[in-house]
């Protein structure tokens, strides 16, 4: 046992180990240090890209290293890579002799070892075959393979392997039509009885194997659902039962006859409000899986009519129903729904996970008026769809028959991934073997015995917190059909020398001044020691001289990067607010937050990269300082072949930038359109003026009719062009000179798709003789105005003459009766002289 050194002899050799460190460090400088900074322990260091540990003991250099394997021996380096094992693959069943008649061998047979599987890691992928099971069984049917993998994966490093699905010949199925019995729906139920012996004859001509059955609802028995009057709850309506939530009225049989006799006995009923109760029925038809009469081996079609609307969660309260809907199967001997005033209705998202648990195809064939509420229901719901139904019902076997083929024609993989963990991206060229590998989860247009072939990548994001959560269980599977790829994850979080069954694992051992554990050639001390061999006490003095060295990466940095506290020559690094931001390194020189942020998102969004010690590592697919760019040019190539944004342009993060010329600037999404160059629009002008607006040389119907086969115009409000489609737009003046506008595309060499503008924006028309008359009027009113203005003027200083005479005639001194004017001819004085003498 080694003697636990004093304060200032393990000053000393921290400072000595610190100047050896620092002269390796100067050492592996051409090594790219930066590849894997800061990672102290064993798990750190495994769960970044690239990084490998090396466990031998009393190792000098940096024990976490991209390049340690040019220092450390490998029996001590741990580099652990994702490793395949197949559990379980039987082969996929293969088609009879009539159906691969034309079919070529490569479209029609899958050999089960037929895998194509990576790693990021620089390490080979191991791939091993625990088992191998042939198909169980003449009458066993496989549609996907495999069936069980297991896989080991490290943190951001992308797995490939292949899924391969074929939709089987001769494939049961079971059909279970969930009908709105309200008294709406009588007409339709006449129709139904009549069509049953028809809907079984046109599903056996696609399968020999087909169940029919059949089931009805109304709604809950409660008010304001339905009256509760005691004459309307034994009959609501004339000739009507009374009501009732759910009733399986026949389980699922090959007996047609027996179904067109249930319907046709089946009675109407009666409700109040217009929303029915088809979510408890559809909740009950799906998880009675006995009573129903569900195989486990069959596509399940539900097929659920009506012509109103529907209650979902919270609905309930109103009749006094609090408690919410268990998704449990509450049917009597009878087949009738017992909680349906007990139990609230099922929420959207409960019916959803019950159609993925059960794997079926819920058909919602509703009347025109509610189509497009159902359609967006069907958005909802996994594996459902929405189709027009006729006001009588009298459509239904066209109806089933296009569904059906709808369904069986196309496969869409998804998985049970619920967490941020786990990523899983699928890639597939569908039917065209030749054709690019493109990211897709979904083929259509297949036909029995073709065989389509999805590249699934399976990356870990994260490690969990807890270890418990390292062993996950992942599903693929097809949608509505109900096989599954099973895949057991365990990731590879921890390193084996850190876990006590080590040979080297030892707690309270020599090497750690028995204060500590020794796991992967490194000391983890216990909470009152500190120090790389734990020769640290906290009770004692924290800081001796000479430690603070060992806390700075060079003479010039501040001690711990100013973002921690130095403890006895070693850094602890400050926790922040956040728990999610973490800032690690010896030196505490690294976090995981200070990352470029484009459009505020970390690194470009989890999708594309993460953030490590300040910078940005980037997911597979992606590159650039913020993750922000495409690591692959495919996105800038034209899709028919050619020269990278053919020949116009360079290829920046995945988008074409298009050079400018004398002419002008390319344009388009791969820089295909020339400035100068006029396309298609002059083609196709005469031809939408002609089919849209009845105008131009082409307006007489006829000749329209015959110049104009190509395409026929999508009106639109507004034309807008989409350059990820290749939309081409296009803008005219006609002969009365309106503008109108239109766009085509004609990627898709046998066909031409054209949106038009729905009208034309056209000049308003000049009424001259309007306008003429307007300044006849306008003349002959000022005219008037100016007149009546003059008389007016005039009007006033007469009046005001007249007043100003009277005025001065009343102030007149003078006798009114002579006139002021005359005077007499004579004038006579008197002599004041004379005085009467």
């Amino acid at each position: 046992m080694l003697p636990r050194a004093g304060p200032m002899a393990a000053g000393a050799l921290l400072l000595l180990v610190a100047l050896v460190a620092d002269t390796t460090l100067g050492q592996l400088s051409n090594y790219q240090l930066t590849t894997c900074p800061g990672k102290t322990t064993c798990s750190q260091c495994i769960q970044t890209t690239n990084c490998r540990w090396c466990t031998m003991p009393n190792f000098t250099h940096p024990r976490c290293h991209g390049q340690i394997e040019k220092y450390c021996p490998e029996e001590y380096t741990v580099d652990p890579s994702n490793t395949f094992q197949l559990v379980q693959g039987r082969e996929l069943t293969k088609p009879s002799r009539r159906v691969l008649e034309g079919q070529s061998e490569r479209e029609s047979y899958y050999s089960s070892s037929h895998y194509q599987s990576s790693s990021s890691s620089s390490s080979s992928s191991s791939f091993q075959q625990s088992s191998y099971e042939s198909e169980s069984g003449a009458g066993s049917i496989v549609q996907i393979s495999p069936q069980r993998v297991s896989l080991k994966l490290r943190l951001n490093e992308a797995f490939r392997f292949n899924v391969n699905y074929a939709q089987a010949e001769d494939y049961p199925v079971d059909l279970y039509y969930l009908m709105d019995l309200s008294k709406s729906m009588e007409d339709d139920k006449t129709i139904l009885s009549t069509l049953g012996a028809d809907l079984a004859s046109e599903m056996r001509k696609i399968t020999s194997n087909f169940k029919l059955g059949f089931g009805s609802f109304v709604d809950k028995v409660l008010m304001p659902y339905v009256s509760t009057v005691p004459k309307n709850l034994r009959e609501p309506c004339p000739g009507c039962v009374a009501p009732y939530g759910y009733h399986n009225l026949m389980p699922l049989s090959t007996d047609a006859n027996l179904f067109s006799q249930e319907v046709q006995r089946a009675n109407v009923s009666g409700n109040l409000d217009a929303p029915e109760g088809g979510f408890d029925a559809i909740m009950q038809a799906i998880v009675c899986r006995e009573q129903i009469g569900w195989r486990e081996k069959a596509r399940r079609l539900l097929l659920f009519s009506t012509d109103a609307g529907f209650h979902y969660a919270g609905d309930g309260k109103l009749g006094g129903v609090i408690t919410p809907n268990d998704g449990e199967c509450h049917l009597d001997h009878n087949g009738r729904y017992t909680h349906s005033t007990t139990q609230d209705y099922p929420s959207i998202s409960q019916i959803n996970l019950k159609v993925k648990q059960n794997a079926i195809n819920v058909i919602l064939a509703v009347t025109a008026e509610e189509l497009s509420v159902y359609e967006q229901l069907s958005r909802l719901v996994e594996g459902s769809s929405a189709a027009k139904l006729s006001n009588d019902s009298s459509n239904i076997v066209s109806l089933v028959r296009d569904q059906y083929n709808k369904i069986s024609s196309s496969v869409e993989m998804k998985d049970n991934r619920t967490d941020n963990v786990i990523d899983v991206k699928y890639y597939s060229r569908c039917r065209n073997t030749n054709g690019a590998l493109q990211q897709t989860n979904r083929c259509e247009g297949l036909k029995v015995g073709d065989v389509v072939t999805f590249e699934a990548h399976i990356t870990l994001l994260k490690c969990p917190t807890d270890p418990r959560d390292w062993q996950q269980v992942l599903q693929i599977y097809p949608v509505g059909i109900n096989e599954s790829l099973t895949v057991d994850i365990e990731m590879l979080c921890s390193c084996p020398c850190e876990h006590p069954s080590d040979p080297e694992y030892r707690e309270r051992a020599d090497e750690c001044s028995n204060a500590g554990t020794y796991k992967c050639g490194i000391c983890e001390c216990d909470g009152t020691y500190h120090g790389q061999r734990c020769e640290c006490s906290a009770m004692e003095s924290l800081l001796e001289p000479g430690m603070v060295d060992a806390c700075r990466m060079s003479n010039a940095s501040e001690e711990c990067s100013g973002r921690g506290q130095c403890v006895c020559g070693v850094c602890v690094c400050e926790r922040r607010p956040n728990p999610d931001e973490l800032i690690d390194g010896r030196y505490c020189e690294c976090d995981n937050f200070s990352c470029d942020r484009p459009g505020g998102l970390l690194c470009s969004g989890p999708d594309h990269g993460r953030c490590v010690c300040g910078q940005c590592e980037c997911r597979e697919g992606w590159t650039g300082p913020a993750c922000d760019c495409r690591a692959s040019n495919e996105t800038c190539m034209p899709p028919g072949g050619g020269e990278l944004c053919s020949g116009h342009g360079t290829c920046e993060c995945g988008t074409c930038r298009c050079t400018v010329t004398e002419d002008g600037r390319y344009t388009g999404r791969y820089c295909e359109k020339c400035p100068t160059c006029a396309g298609r629009c002059n083609e196709f002008k005469h031809c939408v003026q002609c089919q849209q607006y009845k105008t131009g040389p082409l307006a007489e119907a006829n000749e329209c009719a015959t110049n104009c086969t190509l395409f026929v115009p999508i009106p639109v409000e507004k034309v807008t062009i989409d350059e990820e489609r290749n939309d081409n737009k296009c803008t005219f003046f006609d002969e009365d000179d309106c503008r109108f506008e239109f766009s085509y595309n004609d990627s898709d060499q046998d066909k031409v798709v054209v949106t038009a503008q729905e009208n034309r924006e056209c000049p308003p028309k000049v009424f001259m003789l309007g306008i003429v008359l307007a300044v006849i009027a306008v003349v002959v009113l000022i005219g008037m105005a100016v007149l009546l203005l003059w008389k007016v003027l005039t009007s006033i200083h007469d009046r005001r003459e007249f007043a100003r005479f009277e005025k001065e005639r009343m102030m007149a001194k003078w006798d009114t009766g002579e006139n002021p004017i005359y005077k007499q001819a004579t004038t006579t004085f008197k002599n004041p002289t004379y005085a009467g003498k």
